[in-house]
C-alpha cells in the first residue's frame, strides 16, 4: 500500500483587496438595451455589486476593473482565489489580457475575455480557487473556436459579472433575476 502523500500547502499572493476595489465601475446590460440597474461601492470589506437585475433585454450586471497600467504577470502562479459573499449565485470572473503581435486573438474583431463561472455559497464567504486552465475564450459570452491558450503574463483587467450567461455559449444554472448584493472581498493569486 502507498502511503497517501502529505497536503501540499499553496503560497497565496493578495491582488486586490479591501478598498483596493476603489476604483471599479460598473457595467451593465443598459449597454445593449436591457434594463437591469446595479453599482459598484468600495469599502473596507470589499468591493460591493449592488442593485437590481433584470432578465429580460439583456440579464446581467457587472463590476469591472479598470484597464491596469502595469499589466499583472502572473506566469509563476497557478490560479485565482476569490473571496466572494455571493448569495448563492454562480458568478462569471472574466479576465482580459494585452494583445500581443502575432497572435491568433488579433484575428478577431473586438476584444477576448477569459471566463470562468464561480459557484458561491448561499451564506457566508465562498473561498473559489480558478485555475488558469479552466478559464475559456469568450466574446461576448460566445465560444471562440480559435486554438488559443490563456496568456497569464499580460493580465490588463479583471471583471465580476452575474449573467444568465455561463460558461461561453451556455445558459447559466445559478442565475437569480432580481435584487442582489454581492461583497468582493479580494483577488488573490495562488501557486
Amino acid at each position: 500500500m502507498i502511503p497517501d502523500s502529505p497536503p501540499t500547502e499553496i503560497s497565496i499572493t493578495p491582488l486586490i483587496q479591501g478598498s483596493e476595489f476603489s476604483d471599479w465601475k460598473s457595467l451593465n446590460d443598459t449597454i445593449m438595451g436591457g434594463s437591469s440597474l446595479a453599482k459598484c461601492r468600495s469599502s473596507e470589506k470589499g468591493l460591493f455589486l449592488e442593485g437590481n437585475l433584470v432578465e429580460e433585454g439583456g440579464g446581467f450586471v457587472s463590476c469591472r476593473s479598470p484597464i491596469f497600467d502595469k499589466p499583472f504577470n502572473l506566469s509563476k502562479y497557478t490560479g485565482l482565489i476569490l473571496d466572494v459573499e455571493g448569495e448563492g449565485r454562480t458568478l462569471k470572473f472574466a479576465i482580459a489580457c494585452d494583445k500581443k503581435p502575432l497572435s491568433l486573438s488579433n484575428l478577431l474583431k473586438g476584444d477576448i475575455r477569459w471566463v470562468a463561472s464561480i459557484p458561491t455559497k448561499k451564506n457566508g464567504v465562498s473561498r473559489l480557487k480558478i485555475p488558469f486552465k479552466d478559464f475559456e475564450p469568450a466574446r461576448r459570452a460566445k465560444p471562440v473556436r480559435l486554438p488559443l491558450s490563456f496568456d497569464p503574463t499580460c493580465i490588463n483587467r479583471f471583471q465580476v459579472l452575474h449573467s444568465k450567461f455561463g460558461q461561453p455559449g451556455k445558459m447559466n444554472s445559478g442565475f437569480s433575476a432580481g435584487p442582489i448584493k454581492v461583497l468582493i472581498k479580494s483577488i488573490s493569486a495562488y501557486s
